[in-house]
């Protein structure tokens, strides 16, 4: 039985995500740095712009753990973070 009657709509096609699936860290991995992340944002009342590099060291983990796909910190948004290297690289 139907629990909506719905004359005329389209039916919902879902898609997966554009980055594909985020693992969730069971084994602790990258606790500490999600920790450090978080502790920044309390500290400076949720501005994410003020704790980019603890976002960046925390994404970083998840790629070496292979708890995401591996990208380039460039396309991440972290270009100007990088050691030696430029935005313009």
């Amino acid at each position: 039985m139907s629990t909506a009657m719905n004359f005329g709509s389209k039916s919902f096609q879902p898609r997966p995500p554009d980055k594909g699936s985020f693992p969730l860290d069971h084994f602790g991995e990258c606790k500490s740095f999600k920790e450090k992340f978080m502790k920044c944002l309390r500290e400076n009342n949720s501005e994410n712009a003020l704790c980019r590099n603890e976002s960046k060291e925390y994404l970083e983990c998840r790629m070496e753990r292979q708890l995401m796909a591996q990208e380039p910190l460039e396309k991440l948004g972290f270009g100007d973070l990088i050691d030696g290297k430029s935005e313009k690289n």
